[in-house]
């Protein structure tokens, strides 16, 4: 797969303090073992790791091996078109949220496991390479690489694992005696959330996140890109756009899908306005002759 990337600004890369052991930091550049901290990456998954949404290929699985009906597979399939096009929301993520608990519940952890080689057949061709070559050019300059995804915690130690990336970080759900219980194990990876996740991420491993990269499209992951000192921004959506050239952070374009999706939209949408419009003078016209 090849992508060109359009950056609007580039970040000035900081040096490395390279691999270091410490199990708390002071957050003002050391552990308190005396041992200095490093920099670390942060990359968001959906749109930004990958083109799309990872979510649709989960379910898509899952409707294979029969654990969906295919009108959930359809409503999945739109609002994967919808995110690709608008980007996330508060209310569509809680409600994702929701219906994939309610999905998992009573299911066994193996069952769900046993889904991953489906997942990982969609999702593996729909990594941005641009964004690979990324991480792991942080991972060569000695700063860990993680995904920090609202996705299930299952779906980011899967591609963590399978990318050589250092870790991931996703949503936990709750299990009692190898079943999924379909409730939450943890707060949500979402919003102020991933902000949690980084911190105490930071605290056992010794980063220093002022002097760490962030990686993401969706203005609901503002709280991630500010706890950061280097934020960079991946196919943006129109707030997170605007920010991001406010603060001057740099801006990669990649999803060349979803711009050609946009601008198809919308002459779909001038097309029927133009219908409309030759319907009503062709029934005006029609009524004109009628009463000559």
């Amino acid at each position: 797969m090849k992508e060109s990337a359009e950056t609007e600004r580039m970040a000035e890369p900081t040096d490395s303090t390279g691999p270091t052991e410490s199990t708390e930091s002071t957050g003002i550049g050391r552990s308190l073992a005396g041992a200095p901290l490093r920099a670390a990456a942060f990359f968001d998954l959906d749109k930004t790791l990958m083109a799309g949404s990872s979510g649709i290929f989960f379910a898509r699985a899952a409707y294979e091996t029969g654990m969906i009906s295919r009108r959930r597979l359809v409503r999945d399939v739109y609002e994967n078109l919808r995110f690709r096009l608008r980007g996330s929301t508060d209310d569509r993520a809680d409600e994702v949220r929701r219906r994939v608990g309610e999905m998992i519940a009573g299911v066994p952890v193996r069952e769900l496991a046993r889904l991953s080689p489906r997942v990982l057949a969609g999702v593996l061709p729909r990594l941005y390479p641009h964004m690979l070559q990324r991480a792991y050019e942080h991972q060569d300059a000695g700063r860990p690489v993680y995904i920090l995804t609202a996705a299930s915690q299952e779906m980011a130690d899967l591609l963590a694992h399978v990318l050589a990336f250092d870790g991931g970080l996703g949503s936990r759900s709750e299990i009692v005696d190898g079943r999924y219980t379909g409730r939450a194990a943890g707060p949500f990876n979402y919003r102020e959330g991933k902000v949690v996740s980084m911190r105490e991420l930071a605290e056992c491993a010794g980063l220093d996140l002022q002097d760490s990269y962030a990686y993401s499209d969706s203005e609901s992951d503002l709280p991630m890109l500010r706890a950061v000192g280097h934020p960079v921004v991946v196919n943006p959506d129109a707030d997170l756009r605007r920010i991001a050239g406010e603060e001057g952070w740099e801006i990669v374009h990649l999803d060349r899908l979803g711009r050609r999706l946009k601008i198809l939209a919308g002459l779909a949408g001038a097309a029927a306005l133009t219908g409309l419009g030759g319907l009503a003078r062709g029934h005006v016209g029609a009524r004109v002759q009628a009463r000559q």
